[in-house]
Protein backbone atom coordinates (compact mmCIF):
# COMPACT_ATOMS: atom_id res chain seq x y z
CA UNK A 1 0.00 0.00 0.00
CA UNK A 2 2.77 2.63 0.54
CA UNK A 3 4.63 1.61 -2.58
CA UNK A 4 1.35 2.24 -4.38
CA UNK A 5 1.29 5.73 -2.58
CA UNK A 6 4.72 6.72 -3.32
CA UNK A 7 4.34 6.07 -6.92
CA UNK A 8 0.54 8.17 -7.02
CA UNK A 9 2.63 10.91 -5.75
CA UNK A 10 5.36 10.51 -7.71
CA UNK A 11 2.89 11.03 -10.75
CA UNK A 12 1.04 13.90 -8.93
CA UNK A 13 4.47 15.61 -8.81
CA UNK A 14 5.51 14.76 -12.76
CA UNK A 15 2.13 16.72 -13.45
CA UNK A 16 2.18 19.71 -11.28
CA UNK A 17 5.71 20.17 -13.06
CA UNK A 18 5.01 19.94 -16.68
CA UNK A 19 1.80 22.03 -15.90
CA UNK A 20 3.71 24.60 -14.16
CA UNK A 21 6.52 23.98 -16.77
CA UNK A 22 3.78 24.92 -19.49
CA UNK A 23 2.91 28.05 -18.02
CA UNK A 24 5.96 29.88 -17.60
CA UNK A 25 6.96 28.49 -21.32
CA UNK A 26 3.65 30.29 -21.99
CA UNK A 27 3.98 33.66 -19.84
CA UNK A 28 7.70 34.21 -21.46
CA UNK A 29 6.84 33.21 -24.91
CA UNK A 30 4.05 36.19 -25.02
CA UNK A 31 6.28 38.66 -22.84
CA UNK A 32 9.46 38.37 -25.27
CA UNK A 33 7.45 37.65 -28.44
CA UNK A 34 8.12 40.64 -30.80
CA UNK A 35 4.93 42.69 -31.02
CA UNK A 36 4.02 43.78 -34.60
CA UNK A 37 1.70 46.13 -35.03
CA UNK A 38 -1.60 45.11 -37.27
CA UNK A 39 -1.97 48.47 -39.73
CA UNK A 40 -5.75 49.27 -40.06
CA UNK A 41 -7.67 51.86 -42.32
CA UNK A 42 -7.08 55.44 -40.79
CA UNK A 43 -3.37 54.63 -40.40
CA UNK A 44 -0.48 56.17 -42.28
CA UNK A 45 1.58 53.84 -44.72
CA UNK A 46 4.82 52.34 -43.71
CA UNK A 47 6.98 53.86 -46.16
CA UNK A 48 10.05 51.52 -47.92
CA UNK A 49 11.71 51.39 -51.10
CA UNK A 50 11.76 47.92 -53.33
CA UNK A 51 13.30 47.70 -56.35
CA UNK A 52 11.76 46.23 -59.81
CA UNK A 53 12.70 44.33 -62.67
CA UNK A 54 14.11 47.14 -64.11
CA UNK A 55 16.53 47.62 -61.15
CA UNK A 56 14.31 51.07 -60.36
CA UNK A 57 13.93 51.94 -56.97
CA UNK A 58 10.32 52.23 -55.84
CA UNK A 59 9.59 54.31 -52.58
CA UNK A 60 6.17 54.49 -51.28
CA UNK A 61 6.38 58.32 -50.55
CA UNK A 62 7.09 58.99 -54.00
CA UNK A 63 3.42 58.16 -55.06
CA UNK A 64 2.45 60.92 -52.29
CA UNK A 65 -0.24 63.24 -54.09
CA UNK A 66 -1.83 59.72 -56.15
CA UNK A 67 -3.91 57.03 -54.94
CA UNK A 68 -2.08 54.02 -54.56
CA UNK A 69 -3.27 50.53 -55.03
CA UNK A 70 -0.47 48.66 -53.40
CA UNK A 71 -1.08 44.70 -53.93
CA UNK A 72 0.30 41.93 -52.59
CA UNK A 73 0.91 38.70 -54.10
CA UNK A 74 2.80 35.60 -55.52
CA UNK A 75 2.58 33.82 -58.98
CA UNK A 76 1.25 30.43 -57.02
CA UNK A 77 -1.29 32.55 -55.76
CA UNK A 78 -4.83 30.88 -58.09
CA UNK A 79 -7.02 34.74 -57.06
CA UNK A 80 -4.08 36.82 -58.09
CA UNK A 81 -3.91 35.51 -61.41
CA UNK A 82 -7.47 35.89 -62.12
CA UNK A 83 -7.71 39.69 -60.97
CA UNK A 84 -4.49 40.88 -62.87
CA UNK A 85 -5.74 41.31 -66.23
CA UNK A 86 -8.42 43.06 -64.50
CA UNK A 87 -6.10 45.24 -62.09
CA UNK A 88 -3.62 46.07 -65.37
CA UNK A 89 -7.20 47.17 -67.51
CA UNK A 90 -8.33 49.76 -64.54
CA UNK A 91 -4.33 51.32 -64.11
CA UNK A 92 -4.66 51.79 -67.70
CA UNK A 93 -7.59 53.62 -67.46
CA UNK A 94 -7.19 55.46 -64.01
CA UNK A 95 -3.23 56.13 -64.39
CA UNK A 96 -4.17 59.03 -66.17
CA UNK A 97 -5.92 60.25 -63.14
CA UNK A 98 -3.86 60.01 -60.61
CA UNK A 99 -3.77 56.29 -59.65
CA UNK A 100 -0.60 54.28 -59.32
CA UNK A 101 -0.30 50.29 -58.70
CA UNK A 102 2.21 48.46 -57.58
CA UNK A 103 2.42 45.10 -57.19
CA UNK A 104 4.72 43.48 -54.55
CA UNK A 105 5.59 39.58 -55.21
CA UNK A 106 6.61 38.02 -52.09
CA UNK A 107 10.15 36.86 -52.02
CA UNK A 108 10.20 35.08 -55.86
CA UNK A 109 13.06 34.64 -58.09
CA UNK A 110 13.02 37.51 -60.26
CA UNK A 111 13.30 35.04 -63.14
CA UNK A 112 10.23 33.60 -61.73
CA UNK A 113 8.44 37.10 -61.67
CA UNK A 114 9.74 38.24 -64.88
CA UNK A 115 8.34 35.14 -66.84
CA UNK A 116 4.99 35.77 -64.76
CA UNK A 117 4.79 39.10 -65.71
CA UNK A 118 5.64 38.54 -69.20
CA UNK A 119 3.27 35.77 -69.85
CA UNK A 120 0.61 37.91 -68.47
CA UNK A 121 1.06 41.09 -70.60
CA UNK A 122 1.27 43.12 -67.33
CA UNK A 123 2.47 46.45 -67.54
CA UNK A 124 1.99 48.22 -63.98
CA UNK A 125 5.52 48.30 -62.11
CA UNK A 126 6.27 45.04 -60.02
CA UNK A 127 8.62 45.00 -56.70
CA UNK A 128 9.95 42.23 -55.27
CA UNK A 129 10.08 41.96 -51.39
CA UNK A 130 13.17 39.70 -50.94
CA UNK A 131 13.45 40.12 -47.58
CA UNK A 132 9.83 39.84 -46.83
CA UNK A 133 10.34 43.33 -45.00
CA UNK A 134 7.55 45.32 -46.29
CA UNK A 135 5.56 41.95 -45.82
CA UNK A 136 6.19 42.16 -42.18
CA UNK A 137 5.62 46.02 -42.08
CA UNK A 138 2.23 45.28 -43.71
CA UNK A 139 1.31 42.13 -41.38
CA UNK A 140 0.30 40.15 -45.08
CA UNK A 141 -1.60 37.34 -44.58
CA UNK A 142 -3.09 35.95 -46.83
CA UNK A 143 -2.43 36.54 -50.53
CA UNK A 144 -3.54 38.39 -51.86
CA UNK A 145 -3.88 41.56 -49.95
CA UNK A 146 -4.25 44.98 -51.57
CA UNK A 147 -4.10 48.04 -49.38
CA UNK A 148 -5.91 51.25 -50.56
CA UNK A 149 -3.87 54.28 -50.14
CA UNK A 150 -4.82 57.81 -50.42
CA UNK A 151 -2.67 60.95 -51.76
CA UNK A 152 -2.11 61.86 -48.63
CA UNK A 153 -0.34 58.44 -47.26
CA UNK A 154 -3.09 57.15 -45.14
CA UNK A 155 -4.84 53.78 -45.52
CA UNK A 156 -8.69 53.64 -46.72
CA UNK A 157 -9.14 50.34 -46.85
CA UNK A 158 -7.83 47.14 -46.83
CA UNK A 159 -8.91 44.28 -49.21
CA UNK A 160 -8.18 40.07 -48.71
CA UNK A 161 -9.05 37.53 -51.26
CA UNK A 162 -9.78 38.16 -54.81
CA UNK A 163 -11.50 41.34 -56.28
CA UNK A 164 -13.69 40.84 -59.41
CA UNK A 165 -14.25 44.06 -61.93
CA UNK A 166 -16.94 46.15 -60.43
CA UNK A 167 -14.31 45.97 -57.19
CA UNK A 168 -11.64 47.28 -58.75
CA UNK A 169 -12.91 50.11 -60.12
CA UNK A 170 -15.11 51.11 -57.25
CA UNK A 171 -11.77 51.01 -55.50
CA UNK A 172 -9.45 53.03 -57.34
CA UNK A 173 -12.27 55.08 -57.65
CA UNK A 174 -12.01 55.78 -54.14
CA UNK A 175 -8.50 56.87 -54.00
CA UNK A 176 -8.02 58.63 -57.20
CA UNK A 177 -7.19 62.43 -56.08
CA UNK A 178 -9.86 65.33 -56.09
CA UNK A 179 -9.35 67.57 -58.96
CA UNK A 180 -8.48 70.97 -57.88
Amino acid sequence: MNDKKKKRSIVRFSILFVLFAAIVFTVYTSLTKEKVQVLQVGDEAPDFELTDLNGEKHRLSEYEGQGLFLNFWGTWCEPCKKEFPIIDRQYHEYQKQGVQVLAVNIAESDFAVRNYIESKGLTFPVVIDKEKSVMTAYNINPLPTTFLINPNGEIVKIITGEMNETMVKQYMELIKPEEI
